[in-house]
């Protein structure tokens, strides 16, 4: 049966996935929800010891949310005659992903010296905790260590609290959105020079990258951040306060704000305070101001506050529950999830990309597919006959 492409936009390019875990199959996420024919590429079931961690559960939301709109193979990349399998489906593919510890590329004969000799088009991308080289380049890396490693939580969480992870698994995800966009790049690239090349990415660069401002404050001003639970580094007031019947978020920085907040709040007094009169002057004695605020903000619903601030332009919002979040009805009104009814498993939900293209959007065509679903296809597609693939099977190789 052909291939349901999800977008016109990258339909023209083929992507072998051998990737697994989150960065990686993150990443070959969003080239399959713009229309790349993705093929992912797994060991046979009994290979790989942790499979249940990669493979297994096949039919919970996390996988098929990572997983949707690609079409999946065997190899087994231990059996003789199946690397030549690999290079024959290099030759025609136009990116391969992989978040292997970069000496197993060596081992395997994947680097990309390797690679580009069968296919000087091709695009390598790699994922990694630590770098392609270096000192760490052999250790295995995981979310919440490079969290650490990383900066994120030693500024996540309150003073008293000691270093917090955060609730997402950050590194993981921008490292594999980093190398999406490197991927992207090194394809528009390719239609100047013709060549493929090496994109890697990293969880510690990635998320290093991520903390931004408060990296950059600190190589030029030497400013040191620190963990300051829901409050704002630079501006004020910003952060988490309560209502008389839950709490919400307030985004009153910068002077037009703090004016519209103060006339909304009825206390024009505010203005004239000394303590109050900047930005900083109101960071340097938030304790003070936010005691203020919140005095005032227990007399209303956290629904009145949203709107009163709202209508005059400040920024606030209530803090949601996961349940929560998909009732809002902007949430829907974005289309930020969706749904595909299979046959055999009923309905399966899924986060659409957050990102518009408005001729050729993303779309969620298909489920993940099933093991190896799709492995004598593919074949077929390059060329083996059927005879070829069976002596496969026979072989263990798929």
């Amino acid at each position: 049966m052909p291939k349901i492409q999800a977008s016109s936009a990258l339909s023209r390019f083929r992507v072998l996935d051998l990737s697994r875990v989150r960065a990686g199959p993150n990443c070959v996420r969003v080239l399959t929800d713009f229309g790349a024919d993705v093929v992912r590429i797994e060991p046979p079931p009994g290979v790989d010891p942790n499979e249940v961690l990669f493979q297994g559960k096949r039919q919970g939301g996390d996988f098929q949310n990572l997983n949707r709109n690609k079409r999946s193979m065997t190899l087994n990349l231990k059996k003789p005659g199946a690397l030549a399998i690999l290079m024959k489906l290099v030759e025609t593919a136009d990116v391969i992903v992989e978040n292997w510890r970069p000496e197993v590329k060596a081992k395997l004969g994947l680097d990309y010296e390797s690679l580009a000799r069968v296919n000087p088009r091709i695009i390598l991308a790699s994922i990694s905790g630590f770098g392609q080289d270096g000192p760490y380049a052999l250790r295995a890396g995981f979310d919440q260590i490079l969290q650490g490693m990383g900066g994120l939580m030693s500024v996540t969480g309150h003073a008293e609290s000691g270093p917090v992870r955060a609730g997402i698994a950050v590194a993981d995800l921008s490292a594999g959105l980093y190398c999406a966009i490197g991927i992207l790049t090194a394809l528009l690239e390719r239609e100047v020079s013709g060549k493929g090349q090496w994109v890697h990415s990293s969880l510690l660069h990635s998320q290093i990258a991520m903390m931004d401002f408060q990296m950059a404050r600190y190589l030029n001003d030497n400013d040191v951040p620190v963990q300051i639970g829901n409050n704002h580094p630079t501006s004020c007031p910003m952060g988490l306060f309560s209502g008389s019947d839950g709490v919400f978020n307030l985004g009153a920085s910068g002077e037009g704000n703090w004016v519209k907040m103060c006339e909304v709040m009825k206390h024009p007094e505010w203005l004239d305070d000394p303590e109050f009169k900047t930005e900083s002057s109101r960071v340097k004695h938030r304790e003070r101001l936010n005691g203020l605020l919140q005095d005032v903000f227990k007399d209303k619903t956290v629904h009145q506050w949203v709107t009163l601030l709202n209508q005059v332009g400040v920024p606030a919002g209530p803090v949601y529950s996961v349940p929560e979040v998909f009732e809002d009805e902007q949430v829907k009104h974005l289309q930020v999830t969706a749904t595909l009814q299979t046959p055999e498993h009923g309905a399966k939900h899924y986060i659409t990309q957050p990102v518009t293209l408005t001729r050729t959007p993303a779309q969620v065509v298909s489920p993940a597919p099933e093991w190896g679903e799709h492995t004598d296809e593919v074949l077929l597609e390059a060329g083996y006959s059927p005879e070829e693939i069976e002596s496969f099977h026979h072989n263990q190789c798929v």
